[in-house]
């Protein structure tokens, strides 16, 4: 085994404190995800196909602002030599995303039927503005992961405990917002609002001794800035990064993957009201029992990942038991059927979780090669446009299936059978084929081998980059 597989240079803690990225990340994902698009529909009344087109703009304005702003970052500024590329961004973006979460909630007091435009702008400016904070955080911690941690064996340490870090946030989002907001009571929704900006900035200052950068990082990027001054213009890196077919195949599996989880995690508001009759609390159980799932196999899929030693196979792998576990929500419609469930299906997304940074690291460090040249915040933006499309699919989905099968949110729970059945096409038949097509894909076209992943590691570290 080479030095550059067993290289470990940061603290176990200090891969802690970094995690802590992602539980405020996750949470404030999880809860958008899932109450955004049916609090606009189901509580405001708004026509689900207006919702459709605010967040479709509001994601191909997300699918821009990602790679644009990770473009900007990519560059030294006066502030670089002092606080690092990524630290100053971290910080400008994290407390206000959470800030900006809490106005989503609080629309206009207007007819949905006649001012129907006003709450459609409303929407479309306040997701926009909650995706601006997200971009300028998310593009930039994302960024530092595979400049700070630069072995194949520590990425894949920083990887398993980073997601062992956001769980925890996907479990305080999914299980603490149910407890605050109550169906039919919209001021309600305000109030989670505020619990969860609390929590999410807790979250973010845990994180900042993590996030820092070291001197060492710092000057090595200074010093090649300094000796390559030219920077490619945003639309010429985008040209760059679409000729590197392991980059483009890996984005179409995460597209697809984002439109699974999006759809699905956002359809569950939607079974639970509708299909099962029950509460919000209900949720709490739902996703409580996925985070176990997450939680118990981590650590699983962690080891198995170190001793395969090969991140296309467990990629591979770990997408077909999330679309296994997907397809038997169409038919169940027993709340503890659902419960178990959902502990499979958190089971097989801890390693698809688990697997989404080292690869995005290999996809990284191969670019490296070829452009000889550290973009990391650039390719994270790209990451990020290409997954923000499942934001359109999700919208699309809902809006297609429900006018289809006749869901109607006035009817409250008095649904036709034909709905029901929708909801449930919509929270799993449909997210289990668009992960099967991203599978056959990374399967066929995807090759970054392991022989190619430690040989793009070596010629890096030749590269002083």
């Amino acid at each position: 085994m080479g030095d550059s597989e067993i290289e470990i240079k940061h603290s176990k803690l200090g891969m802690v404190s970094y995690g802590f990225n992602s539980f405020s990340r996750e949470l404030l994902r999880i809860t958008f995800t899932t109450l955004g698009f049916f609090f606009y529909q189901t509580e405001v009344k708004l026509n689900v196909w207006i919702i459709a087109l605010a967040y479709v703009i509001f994601a191909i304005y997300n699918m821009f602002n990602d790679p644009f702003i990770g473009w900007i970052t990519n560059r030294p500024f006066k502030f670089t030599k002092k606080w690092g590329r990524r630290f100053p961004w971290i910080l400008l973006g994290g407390i206000p995303w959470g800030l900006s979460y809490i106005i989503i909630f609080t629309p206009p007091q207007v007819n949905p039927v006649s001012g129907a435009w006003i709450l459609f702008l409303w929407l479309l400016f306040t997701t926009c503005l909650f995706d601006t904070f997200h971009s300028l955080f998310f593009v930039s911690y994302m960024s530092l992961f595979p400049d700070k941690f630069r072995s194949v064996q520590e990425r894949r340490t920083a990887s398993g405990i980073y997601i062992m870090v956001g769980v925890f946030g996907v479990a305080f989002g999914a299980i603490i917002p149910p407890l605050f907001y109550d169906y039919g009571d919209i001021s309600s929704y305000v109030i989670q609002g505020v619990v969860v900006f609390l929590i999410t900035t807790v979250g973010f200052l845990l994180a900042l001794p993590g996030s820092r950068e070291d001197q060492a990082t710092i000057d090595l990027y200074l010093r090649s800035s300094a000796e390559k001054p030219e920077r490619e213009s945003f639309f010429k890196s985008l040209i760059i990064a679409a000729k590197q077919k392991p980059f483009i195949i890996f984005m179409i599996l995460y597209i697809l993957y984002q439109s699974l989880v999006e759809t699905m995690q956002a359809a569950i508001q939607f079974t639970v009201r509708y299909s099962l009759k029950m509460e919000a609390e209900a949720n709490t159980l739902i996703f409580t029992f996925m985070l176990i799932g997450v939680l118990l196999s981590t650590p699983i899929w962690t080891i198995y990942s170190r001793r395969a030693k090969d991140n296309k196979k467990v990629m591979i792998i770990s997408a077909l038991c999330l679309a296994a576990a997907t397809l038997p929500l169409t038919f169940l419609r027993n709340y503890w059927g659902v419960i178990i469930n959902m502990l499979i299906w958190g089971m097989a997304l801890g390693g698809f979780w688990v697997m989404i940074f080292p690869v995005t690291a290999d996809v990284i460090d191969n670019s490296v090669v070829l452009t000889k040249k550290r973009e990391e915040g650039v390719y994270t933006g790209f990451q990020q446009f290409f997954g923000r499309m499942g934001i359109i699919v999700q919208a699309l989905t809902f809006a297609t299936v429900q006018t289809l099968t006749g869901f109607d949110p006035a009817r409250g729970t008095n649904q036709t059978d034909t709905a029901i059945w929708g909801l449930h096409f919509q929270q799993s038949t449909v997210p289990m084929f668009f992960i099967l097509i991203g599978i056959f894909f990374f399967w066929i076209w995807y090759d970054l081998t392991p022989g190619r992943v430690r040989e793009n590691e070596l010629r890096i570290k030749e590269l002083g980059l």
